[in-house]
């Protein structure tokens, strides 16, 4: 097993502003922008059935200082 094989994520969630139609009210490219530069990379988004983005899926490699100690 290589150090990419045996490497430990963490994940974040960003859930877009929404109007009561549940449809995005704003564009969140401003918290993209400012998860990124802490080392998040998008990997997914979850929409509503009917439409629009319900929640924006990020992940990064979990540093030693963040361990979950185990």
């Amino acid at each position: 097993m290589d150090d990419q094989d045996s490497r430990r994520w963490e994940y974040e969630i960003l859930r877009p502003p929404r109007d009561e139609t549940k449809k995005e009210a704003a564009n969140p490219k401003a918290a993209i922008n400012e998860l990124a530069a802490e080392g998040w990379r998008l990997v997914e988004t979850i929409d509503y059935t009917s439409g629009g983005t319900k929640y924006i899926v990020f992940e990064r490699p979990r540093s030693a200082a963040t361990g979950d100690g185990s």
